[in-house]
């Protein structure tokens, strides 16, 4: 099986669609087709990192905040901040969306209009994740 590193690494960029919904409404499982390419370098906030955590695990989520040594991310569908991601964990960067055939870069307008509505009301859409989830969340605790 061919790793998505050893992919950017031999074609300079990864073409796929997305598993999972941790970055909905952005992207569309199965239906988007996403562009990574290898990052020039350190990431800005607002980048779209594809990572791999200590655990194996790729995850392609936005970055919230540049620190020092780490960046702080989170899934524009998720409300949890994961912290120590560094640029070692760092494989590519998201540079295109293609949605219904029509490719967006990430320096469309309409895109970069979506990212700061989306992240800077952080802490609103963070409330609005966690109201959503809540009836989901007490039903199981009440089941235990």
């Amino acid at each position: 099986m061919t790793r998505f590193e050893d992919v950017i690494e031999r074609d300079g960029r990864l073409v796929y669609t997305n598993v999972g919904d941790s970055m909905r409404p952005l992207i569309r499982q199965d239906r988007d087709i996403l562009i990574i390419e290898k990052p020039h370098s350190r990431l800005k906030k607002y980048d779209v990192p594809l990572y791999k955590r200590d655990s194996g695990q790729y995850v392609l989520h936005r970055v919230l905040k540049v620190r020092e040594n780490d960046y702080v991310i989170c899934g524009d569908n998720r409300y949890s901040k994961e912290y120590g991601i560094t640029d070692r964990h760092i494989i590519g960067v998201l540079t295109a969306v293609v949605r219904d055939g029509k490719e967006i870069p990430i320096t469309d307008w309409r895109y970069k209009t979506y990212v700061h509505l989306w992240c800077d009301l952080f802490p609103l859409r963070a409330f609005i994740l966690k109201a959503k989830h809540f009836p989901k969340w007490l039903k199981r605790k009440l089941k235990r």
